[in-house]
């Protein structure tokens, strides 16, 4: 198989041939689920109203085996559910269409985060925590992501819930979740899908007597994710200036939020001073805080650059937000845990003396904001809406224990991140000791 990048301006016909790109806008509008409330969980159930269609592939980069494992995974679901329509980015489709013996599909040059929203029925994720960051950044302007099944192949994988040996596995319980919820050919009540046709009932109908029964549902965690935006010294939105052209034209009227999963960082950059930011919870002066930066993160970031900043480790059902310093000159200045809906300012200091300090979100450079500017964060809401279902937050499948684990609702909800915690980041572990198990 071959992984070098190739040129895109070829790919695209209205025929159905092997190695073949096609463009995603061909396909059918997006399948919502709908998110539940369990009776024995405080998880949440995954329903979908039909089979998803749409299906995108995220593999880690620069990981040729885990492309390879990409390339497996998308041959069992065109073997096993040929009415999957699935989807790559343009770099990862021009790299492994040629080892694909069906179309696949991608963006025809526009940002994909112009496209893949209205499409995408449900993200798979191949590597580690990096990559299912790079999923969500995809919908970081949209407040709907749809839900993300993840392979831990990289190199931490705290946010990773599945081995990729158990691909099979874990792809029938999320692609059946739910399946008694709705019968065969309803319609989608979000009016964003159109009825069910005959060849999909068959599809659903096809793999239900299979191992798992029908009756099985995935649980989903809605991680929290931060609402940014950045206002220049009159007040003004900016965050038009912050994403692509093409992207921001579509946002004319009102400069859209941008969401991060993880963390907003404002950090001095290469400038050898400390940045000094003015704080402000719900219109109140905090502080003046003298650092290296400022972090405000998400629950799910609260195991990242937070922790390794000093911050409070936060369980991902609790509400909240949490502002970490980054090596601030005064030892007195703690991490802070708030409710989500907290509306936080960070504002520049006119004694920053005319320098700009650098804003990221989920680790990636957006912007340098100046004295006098202001960078405005709050939770967004995760919560349920008027027709019952749950909505807002990137939703994940967690990974259910084995049917012969021990029953027990906190055993069942919290086994995996508690696992994380030990396996992964070590909590606790004694020095000069070897790990208990």
């Amino acid at each position: 198989m071959s992984l070098q990048p190739r040129a895109f301006s070829r790919v695209f016909s209205s025929s159905t041939r092997r190695a073949e790109i096609l463009d995603v806008a061909r396909l059918p509008p997006r399948i919502v689920p709908r998110y539940e409330e369990s009776p024995t969980s405080s998880l949440l159930s995954l329903h979908w109203p039909q089979p998803p269609r749409n299906i995108l592939l995220i593999p880690k980069l620069h990981a040729p085996k885990v492309t390879l494992s990409a390339v497996a995974f998308a041959k069992h679901l065109h073997g096993h559910y040929p009415e999957l329509n699935l989807v790559f980015e343009s770099r990862i489709a021009n790299a492994v269409h040629e080892s694909l013996p069906f179309p696949i599909y991608t963006t025809s040059g526009s940002d994909p985060s112009t496209q893949f929203p209205d499409k995408i029925d449900l993200v798979t994720t191949l590597g580690g925590d990096g990559t299912i960051l790079r999923a969500a950044s995809l919908f970081s302007l949209q407040p709907s992501v749809p839900p993300i099944l993840s392979f831990s192949m990289g190199s931490l994988g705290f946010l990773g819930e599945w081995k990729f040996d158990e691909y099979k596995r874990a792809w029938r319980e999320v692609y059946m979740s739910g399946s008694l919820g709705a019968p065969h050919g309803a319609p989608q009540t979000s009016g964003q899908s159109p009825t069910l046709e005959a060849g999909e009932q068959a599809s659903w109908g096809h793999v239900r007597g299979e191992a798992t029964g029908v009756s099985r549902v995935s649980k989903m965690l809605l991680r929290h994710r931060l609402k940014v935006g950045v206002y220049d010294r009159d007040g003004v939105n900016i965050n038009n200036q912050l994403v692509p052209t093409s992207v921001a034209e579509r946002y004319r009227q009102a400069p859209p939020a941008i969401h991060a999963i993880n963390e907003l960082l404002i950090h001095r950059g290469p400038h050898p001073h400390l940045a000094i930011i003015d704080i402000f919870l719900n219109n109140h002066f905090l502080t003046e805080a003298v650092a290296d930066g400022i972090l405000v993160s998400t629950p799910t970031g609260s195991t990242a650059y937070s922790l390794s900043a000093g911050g409070s480790i936060i369980h991902p059902l609790v509400a909240s937000l949490l502002i970490t310093p980054i090596c601030a000159r005064s030892l007195s200045f703690r991490p802070l845990v708030l409710p989500l809906n907290t509306k936080v300012v960070l504002r520049l200091s006119e004694k920053n003396r005319g320098r700009e300090l650098e804003v990221s979100i989920d680790g990636k450079r957006k912007t340098g904001v100046g004295i006098g500017m202001e960078i405005r964060v709050e939770g967004e809401v995760v919560g349920r809406s008027a027709e019952g279902s749950w909505h807002g937050g990137v939703p994940c499948v967690i990974r259910a224990p084995d049917r012969d684990a021990a029953e027990g609702i906190m055993e069942d909800d919290d086994d995996g991140w508690v696992g994380g915690l030990n396996g992964l980041l070590k909590f606790n572990y004694p020095f000069g000791e070897a790990p208990d198990h």
